[in-house]
């Protein structure tokens, strides 16, 4: 296997090579005789300098913050981050080896809201930590910043249940009247961008409960309040009776490391509904298009509509009340 060959002559490593499933890099566990390592090789669509700022701010992270629990890249045996494979077509593709993060992600767990306010204090101290960072390449197109998603609403033809593009028409709304007037005025800098639960690394005996913070894939430069808006998108619904509970357990941690301004706290919740709403339309869209990873894809995205539509029931003010409640922390 390719793979091998490079990690051997770049890396001094080998051992077994295990394919992980997932969204678009081709990502192995690398099993040694003393350690696991993770092998990432990126698309080759994807651009060298997106991939650099990944690594930079992993590199960063770890200089300015190394207590904090962010997986580490591996340098080469010359020194350097990561390995560039020239294709037969003149792409690129990059690859790169990182510390394998042994433990549970937080998405195979059942957190309460004490365990889910450490991880969102995690993602506030992560967030802090950024907030000096820049990269040439951080300012990138990514359909996944929650920035874009207004401009995003042709997705809704290719749903093809009428109650899931009406829910989709409803945030898209939302979104337009409430965020979008403001987009200009909020807070930016570079985020994590994806701190789902797949990507938390969690040991529920532990008092620090989050052990690992993984996959930088989706850093970018954005708005701050998107960031927790992420996780908070992914923890919607988990408890029908109470659609909000979790995901404002969440921010209570989040708000104690990196307080959000209190004019950009009712953009919130809009937020957190609209990358659900995306994470349904993309996931409808991509399945459609990548067979090969339809599977995987449909298996993370199962019940987001039914949780758009759930989180659609109670009133915004209502939940920008509960949010409000939160403790502010040190700012």
């Amino acid at each position: 296997m390719l793979v091998s060959i490079f990690l051997e002559k770049h890396y001094r490593l080998s051992g077994r090579l295990d394919r992980l499933a997932t969204e678009k890099d081709d990502t192995f566990r690398l099993g040694t005789e003393s350690s696991h390592h993770l092998v990432k090789v990126s698309p080759p669509e994807e651009a060298e300098g997106v991939v650099a700022l990944q690594t930079a701010a992993m590199r960063y992270l770890e200089s300015t913050a190394p207590h904090l629990p962010v997986q580490r890249v591996k340098l080469t045996a010359g020194g350097e981050d990561h390995v560039t494979i020239r294709l037969n077509d003149g792409r690129t593709r990059i690859l790169r080896v990182f510390d394998f993060v042994e433990g549970q992600v937080l998405a195979d767990v059942d957190p309460d809201a004490e365990r889910l306010a450490k991880a969102g204090e995690m993602l506030g101290l992560v967030d802090v930590a950024l907030g000096e960072f820049s990269h040439p390449a951080d300012r990138r197109g990514l359909a996944w910043d929650i920035r874009h998603f207004h401009r995003l609403a042709e997705l809704v033809e290719h749903t093809p249940h009428p109650e899931h593009r009406r829910s989709a028409r409803t945030v898209l709304r939302l979104f337009g009247e409430t965020v979008v007037p403001s987009l200009g005025d909020l807070e930016t800098q570079v985020i994590h961008g994806d701190f789902s639960p797949y990507n938390i690394v969690v040991d529920p005996t532990s008092d620090r409960f989050v052990t690992g913070v993984i996959d930088f894939g989706d850093t970018v430069r954005s708005a701050v309040i998107f960031d927790p808006a992420v996780p908070m998108a992914n923890l919607l619904g988990r408890t029908p009776d109470d659609p909000w509970r979790d995901a404002c357990a969440f921010f209570a941690g989040y708000q104690r490391e990196r307080p959000v301004r209190a004019f950009e706290l009712p953009f919130l919740p809009v937020a957190a509904l609209a990358r659900l709403t995306l994470r349904a339309l993309i996931t409808n869209w991509r399945a459609e298009r990548v067979p090969e990873r339809r599977e995987y894809l449909l298996d993370h995205a199962k019940d987001d509509w039914i949780n758009v539509q759930r989180s659609l029931s109670v009133p915004q003010d209502d939940v920008v009340a509960h949010l409000r409640e939160a403790p502010h922390g040190h700012s």
